[in-house]
């Protein structure tokens, strides 16, 4: 079945940092459009970037607290973010067969849910071979291409969020999320407030000029002592794995935004989206969150358990 996607009709943006927000915080660099919003030091509407930051993070609170609805949020999530990613790659002409993506991201996230790890790497294996077939029929020309680009965006989406259900699924599973969720932001929040006060060396200016090391430091110090304090009083865990489980999320979260910067540049957009006033697309919002989904996974079941 021939793919619907088109490329979008408006030229490529000139490529650029992000949100200033970002894992390492610091000045962000704006668009320069001449009729832009006037924004602030961080380069963004922070008014609209922090109410929608509020509105979504009341949401997903929300959600724990009934029985399944955070994995439904999260399945929304990927169904949302596969096609605005796959729109994205249209800038280069790469179609991606996102359908098949699509959906075995949805039998993914219910497979992690009622399953477990196991089920879900073979939902993954499935999807993944129904995204060669879909795309073989549309003919040999760009197979290699897109097929490479589908099976980027469904490692990439679906099986990185899926750890965030599975993470639900286990014993004090909300407690979990909840942890989780708050590693990404104590990043940001630090990362942002040292970076725009303090930031002077680069951490990554061919990628992300806005973040610096500074930021960085920033980012370890508050994300550590969050995760410290949220494991030992939620999750009847030690101090020491609140600390190693934050300087771990820094670095997840940190290359997380940093690759979803690189891909960005590379496909010569300043954002994912405008679904989001103030943040760009769902995937700008969730790049930090896929890479530390694993890593809060892993940590918080060789330290709490695997059930």
């Amino acid at each position: 079945m021939a793919s619907t996607q088109t490329r979008r009709g408006e030229s490529p943006r000139t490529p650029g940092g992000g949100p200033g927000g970002g894992a390492s915080g610091g000045p962000g660099g704006g668009s320069g459009a001449p009729n832009a919003k006037p924004k602030g030091r961080a380069g963004r509407n922070l008014p609209a970037a922090i109410g929608v930051g509020v509105a979504l993070g009341a949401l997903l609170l929300g959600t724990l607290f009934v029985r399944g609805a955070f994995a439904v949020v999260v399945a929304i999530a990927v169904g949302l973010g596969v096609r605005e990613l796959a729109q994205a790659m249209a800038h280069k002409d790469v179609r991606v067969p996102w359908v098949p993506v699509a959906v075995g991201g949805l039998g993914m996230i219910v497979a992690s849910w009622f399953g477990g790890p196991t089920a879900m790497v073979a939902v993954l294996a499935m999807t993944a071979l129904a995204t060669l077939v879909w795309r073989m029929a549309e003919g040999a020309e760009g197979f290699v291409r897109d097929a490479t680009a589908g099976l980027f965006t469904l490692v990439y989406l679906p099986m990185l969020a899926s750890f965030a259900v599975l993470m639900l699924a286990q014993d004090a599973g909300y407690k979990r999320v909840i942890l989780f969720l708050t590693l990404p932001i104590a990043n940001d929040t630090g990362g942002y407030a040292t970076g725009v006060f303090f930031g002077k060396h680069k951490l990554a200016p061919r990628i992300s000029p806005g973040k610096t090391w500074e930021g960085l430091v920033g980012s370890l110090i508050v994300t550590a002592v969050v995760a410290a304090v949220g494991i030992t009083t939620m999750l009847d865990g030690k101090a020491w794995q609140g600390v190693a489980l934050g300087a771990a999320a820094v670095a997840s979260a940190t290359l997380g935004d940093l690759i979803e910067s690189v891909i960005k540049r590379d496909l010569g957009i300043k954002d994912m989206g405008n679904l989001l006033p103030g943040h760009g697309g769902i995937m700008d919002r969730l790049d930090s969150m896929l890479a530390t989904a694993p890593v809060a996974w892993l940590l918080l079941s060789a330290f709490l358990g695997w059930k």
